[in-house]
């Protein structure tokens, strides 16, 4: 009798034993997990095709337009500047050997550490006015007042897009360099055979073989540019995330906050589905030997001092200027580094981040486990979709988050009062609660990415000797999974971490009255103009953004590269 059973998913549970492991308490746990992170949205599209007070017809005619002129022309201009960037350094950096040019290699991921805002803050401060470039230059010319020369305006979409682009080009370096490297030596040495410079080696075959890559990490760039709060905010630049603040805290308007939402989680799904359509015809594969890996080629003094400065304009304006610039202001005001404001939202944002951390990466540990070990239809179809938070802007999260967790918290207050005379107050929207979730919500795509990974990296063999040996499903997932992930799962936990320390739009939404973390400090700080007291927060962010970016780093190392 001929077995026509298929093979087991690599570190998913052979079909026959999933009755015997329980698979419908881990089925139900799985559903519940990605009924929670779903739900955010859900509820943006309920409450903005149910609106209390239908102002849509006016948001349409009056300021909607405006609101989505500048949000295209933000995304396009970012997502166009970071790909220029980023596949540009990514190309000179693995072609290539100039000074530095190992050093550089790495440390073009470092502008990842610095929050946009941050560098919004320090850009200002550096360019305007009463800043180092234009007192020097009015010293130096004898210009006495901003009459007697031109200068281009620094709060402004132009400038926007260069700090937006400064701070994100990294997602399309990281991937483009990865793309450029896999590549065989033997197509460039064809190109080159037939008569192709350097220029033609990167138009004609690096670019094309690499686009699917920079595509990818565009996509990325534009989506967190939408998400973007603090640097449009800062730079007046009215975009979609700053009109849900204004409908939804100056006009209350719950209602068209959400219908705006609902404009930005169409742009999120048409950029995706751009993405996706890009590469839908496009094949690329490699010989079934392992490549050649590309031979650098020795640039001479002047073009070697040329790509270095390519290099490291990017490097100095997304990672050099920000840290000088709040650097400076921090050991001109030591006296913020003990404020008691400054401890509190140290505390509040190791509690709201730590916490979220926790709590994500269980979520993802549960729901991925739970669909492995069931192999049901709906649980696997539920696992992708559960990574939408990512791409929803925080802004968009904290509105399906607040309005029916107010509502519940409501009627949760209003019973305990009637029935027992105590007035319990708001015990979700009241704390840190909904600020946790949202960061649950947001960053449940990196944790669950992460642990998928790491239990595919299991031999099935383990927990099925496990459970021979009467091990449970949980008994096989403490005992064998975790001890072999826990490095993956330390991963999850740190940058999820590292996410939640830099949130800021859906803090702001969420947070209870007078409840700092470091993001809102430096937000509101650096908004009255006061970097001195902005500094020192915006430095704890920055260095625990280092720590996300040195893992990476860690993690893109490959033994044998050129």
């Amino acid at each position: 009798m001929t077995n026509d059973m298929p093979a087991p998913i690599p570190g998913s549970i052979a079909p026959g034993a999933r009755k015997r492991a329980g698979s419908g308490v881990w089925s139900l746990a799985a559903l519940v997990i990605a009924a929670l992170v779903l739900l955010p949205i859900l509820s943006v599209v309920a409450i903005a095709f149910h609106p209390s007070e239908n102002i849509w017809p006016h948001l349409l005619s009056t300021t909607l337009p405006r609101y989505l002129g500048n949000t295209t022309l933000l995304t396009l201009g970012t997502g166009a500047l970071s790909a220029a960037v980023g596949a540009g350094a990514a190309w000179l950096v693995t072609m290539y050997r100039f000074p530095f040019s190992r050093l550089m290699e790495w440390l073009l991921l470092l502008p990842l550490a610095i929050p946009a805002y941050v560098g919004a803050y320090a850009l200002v401060d550096f360019l305007e006015y009463s800043g180092p470039v234009q007192t020097t230059l009015r010293e130096a010319m004898g210009w006495t007042s901003a009459r007697d020369y031109w200068f281009p305006e620094v709060r402004s979409r132009l400038m926007a897009i260069v700090v937006l682009s400064a701070a994100l080009y990294p997602y399309v370096y990281m991937l483009a360099r990865a793309a450029f490297r896999e590549q065989s030596a033997g197509s460039y040495e064809v190109a080159r055979a037939l008569g192709a410079g350097p220029v033609g080696l990167f138009l004609r075959v690096g670019l094309p073989l690499a686009r699917p890559a920079i595509a990818a990490g565009a996509a990325i760039v534009m989506m967190e540019t939408v998400n973007d709060f603090g640097v449009v905010d800062f730079f007046g630049v009215q975009t979609l995330t700053t009109g849900i603040f204004s409908v939804w805290l100056e006009s209350m308007n719950a209602g068209g906050a959400a219908q705006i939402a609902c404009v930005i989680l169409t742009i999120i799904l048409v950029l995706v589905a751009l993405e996706k359509v890009s590469r839908r015809h496009s094949r690329y594969y490699h010989s079934a030997r392992q490549p050649r890996p590309i031979a650098r080629v020795e640039l001479k003094a002047g073009a070697g001092l040329l790509a270095l400065g390519l290099c490291a304009l990017p490097f100095a304006t997304g990672f050099l200027l920000p840290v000088g610039v709040i650097g400076a202001h921090a050991l001109d005001n030591p006296e913020a580094w003990v404020s008691k404001g400054l401890v509190r939202a140290f505390l509040n944002t190791l509690t709201v981040a730590g916490s979220a951390a926790a709590v994500t990466v269980l979520g993802a540990l549960l729901m991925v486990y739970g669909v492995r070990l069931t192999g049901r239809r709906l649980p696997r179809l539920l696992l992708p979709a559960t990574t939408i938070g990512y791409a929803a802007p925080g802004a968009v999260l904290a509105v399906g988050i607040l309005i029916p967790m107010a509502a519940f918290d409501h009627a949760v207050a209003d019973t305990v009062l009637y029935l027992t005379g105590f007035d319990p107050g708001l015990l979700i929207t009241g704390s840190a609660a909904a600020i946790v979730f949202a960061y649950s919500v947001r960053f449940f795509a990196i944790a669950q990415g992460a642990l998928d990974t790491a239990f595919g990296r299991v031999s099935p063999s383990l927990p099925m000797a496990a459970r021979s040996l009467g091990r449970t499903a949980g008994g096989s997932l403490r005992e064998v999974y975790l001890p072999l992930m826990k490095g993956s799962v330390g991963t999850a936990l740190l940058l999820v971490f590292v996410d939640g320390v830099k949130e800021l739009p859906a803090t702001l939404l969420l947070r209870p009255f007078n409840y700092d973390t470091l993001a809102t400090r430096v937000h509101e700080k650096a908004s009255l103009e006061n970097l001195g007291d902005a500094s020192p927060p915006a430095l704890l962010v920055i260095g625990v953004g280092l720590l996300a970016v040195g893992l990476m780093a860690r993690a893109q190392m490959r033994p044998g590269s050129t």
